[in-house]
């Protein structure tokens, strides 16, 4: 079974593919209005989301399949106490394939552990969110012809946005791609991004905290929300909320061809006397978002007809340690063995294999 957890799953080939059959399915929509007749998508939001949700309902109604799901934990079995692992051996008999969004890092995985459809990773926790860095590389593709040779300011929460982490690791893998990494100290991008993607793929980054100094140089201005829903102390959500508020004033500098993206919902961080810069993508960027999910629909029910297998990885280690991570799966599900691939060897440093939360034995 083939399914999509992290964006480190997809070759450039598989990404370029996608991307291919998106441009398709925008220039000729009747052609794919029956390609998923009679299937049926389930969505299982355990956390809130709007553009996420609807955007893979929408995609799945327009290639004339069906939906079902819920959008809310306190609206399934969850609040009765049920798995991860149940709820997707459960839905499993119900639906052709799975979107699912979690607020705890690692979920999505356990349900394609368990799953006998494919699953999506809808986001989960601060941790991925695959489907949303195809739609930011689509809408980059889309706007400015290319995925190389860019520079590409992401400016706000880089410590838990997982749209973040995404588009770093994938837009890594392009040739001549500079990062300008824009946070509150606080904010700033984790090490295991900085160290197992950036540093090791040799990637030019500047990490800063100011917005203005660096705009004349971008190609790309990936906004992000200040997310109070991973704060644990709201004193310090409130101090940081108004770190970047992106306005007319401070686009002076900007190129004539800055692509302004945004993963949405936009709190006020970016003001909307942007909304008519020609330069403001994320409203663009959001429809792009339906038909790259309409892609991964078809390319993930292809997969799954033609029996494609995964390689397995042969690096794991189970319940050799306990990950400490609070946003792991395994910190609410406590029957899931702990899975832990080898860093370091000889210095005992091993990464969960499903928050990638690194840590020394």
């Amino acid at each position: 079974m083939k399914h999509l957890i992290d964006i480190k799953e997809l070759s450039i080939k598989e990404i370029d593919e996608l991307i291919e059959i998106a441009n398709d399915i925008m220039a000729n929509k009747e052609k794919y209005a029956k390609k998923c007749e009679g299937k049926i998508l389930a969505t299982l939001f355990y956390e809130p989301s709007t553009r996420t949700r609807l955007s893979f309902e929408s995609a799945m109604m327009e290639l004339g399949g069906n939906v079902l799901g819920f959008s809310s934990a306190n609206s399934s079995s969850v609040s009765k106490g049920e798995s991860v692992s149940d709820t997707a051996r459960v839905i499993s008999g119900y639906a052709d394939i799975i979107a699912i969004r979690h607020p705890k890092e690692g979920a999505p995985l356990v349900a394609s552990m368990k799953a006998e459809v494919p699953v999506i990773n809808a986001g989960d926790g601060g941790h991925n969110h695959p489907t949303q860095t195809l739609t930011d590389l689509l809408t980059i593709q889309c706007e400015k012809h290319r995925l190389s040779d860019l520079t590409i300011g992401i400016c706000g929460d880089l410590k838990f946005g997982r749209t973040v982490h995404s588009l770093i690791t994938s837009m890594s893998r392009y040739t001549n791609i500079k990062f300008v990494l824009i946070s509150p100290n606080e904010l700033k991008i984790p090490d295991y991004v900085k160290e197992n993607v950036l540093d090791k793929n040799h990637i030019e980054y500047i990490e800063t905290t100011s917005l203005e100094e660096h705009m004349k140089d971008l190609d790309i201005l990936y906004m992000t929300r200040i997310q109070k829903e991973r704060f644990t102390d709201e004193a310090e959500y409130v101090r940081l909320k108004d770190s970047y508020i992106l306005n007319k004033e401070k686009l002076k500098t900007a190129k004539e061809d800055l692509c302004i993206m945004h993963p949405l919902p936009r709190v006020n961080e970016i003001s909307v006397d942007v909304d008519d810069d020609k330069r403001a993508c994320y409203f663009k960027q959001a429809k792009y978002g339906k038909f790259i999910r309409m892609a991964l629909i078809l390319w993930l029910l292809e997969a799954k007809e033609n029996k494609n297998k995964e390689k397995n990885s042969n690096s794991e280690i189970i319940d050799v340690i306990k990950c400490r991570n609070p946003r792991c799966i395994t910190s609410i599900e406590q029957e899931l063995p702990h899975i832990f691939e080898v860093v370091d060897k000889e210095n005992g440093v091993y990464k969960c294999k499903y928050c990638e939360n690194q840590i020394k034995k």
